[in-house]
């Protein structure tokens, strides 16, 4: 008998006082509407392209890169591998992933002990990062998207070459996931970006089906 699909949430929650990049306040709910004035509840969000679970765009840090609204959505969806990286105690490196399977053309989804962080914490200055190598190395084995589990992808780094490398290489980088609950082994992954018009990233749902069948 075939095992039940089931469907894993692992995008960060939005809500006033959410963990934020940095601990810049980006996100407010601000009620427009209330029901005991209006009968009717709204709800005015500000938030940057770059609150909770997001994808960055090659404009992100290319003068000439595709905008969010250009990435193309395939790149987003399909087979994902979540590598199990939670010994690591501070950045992951070519060495690390040369230790861990996975396919050319999945997506790879980074676990690490970021996601012990509760989703409301205070950030994480020593946050888990992947370092230029290891893009390198993802780069020439051709994975289709890496996402990681903090709000960044890199740490510190004032020419940004984790992202250059993979965004060069049109590899999407999807940050802000959380992967407590998710185990080391391969999943249907969706998670699509908000269709944002000429930005450099965009907030983003995203989800693992477990159990699923094409």
């Amino acid at each position: 008998m075939a095992k039940k699909e089931r469907i894993l949430d692992i995008s960060w929650p939005l809500k006033e006082g959410t963990t934020s990049y940095k601990n810049k306040s980006f996100l407010s709910l601000i009620p427009s509407k209330i029901f005991q004035r209006d009968k009717v509840r709204e709800t005015r969000i500000s938030l940057s392209s770059h609150t909770g679970t997001h994808i960055d765009a090659p404009a992100h840090f290319i003068e000439d890169g595709k905008t969010i609204d250009q990435e193309p959505l395939t790149k987003l969806i399909g087979n994902a591998k979540v590598l199990d990286l939670t010994n690591i105690r501070k950045s992951i490196t070519a060495k690390d992933l040369q230790k861990q399977k996975f396919k050319k053309g999945q997506i790879i989804l980074l676990k690490t002990k970021n996601s012990l962080h509760n989703e409301d914490d205070l950030f994480d200055q020593e946050f888990i990062y992947l370092t230029a190598s290891a893009a390198k190395f993802l780069k020439q084995k051709g994975v289709k998207a890496v996402g990681i589990d903090y709000l960044g992808i890199e740490r510190n780094d004032k020419n940004h070459l984790t992202h250059k490398i993979l965004l060069h290489a049109n590899i999407p980088i999807i940050e802000g996931l959380r992967l407590s609950d998710t185990k080391a082994k391969e999943y249907y992954f969706v998670c699509l970006p908000l269709a944002i018009q000429g930005t450099d990233a965009a907030p983003a749902r995203a989800i693992l089906i477990e159990n699923h069948k094409l």
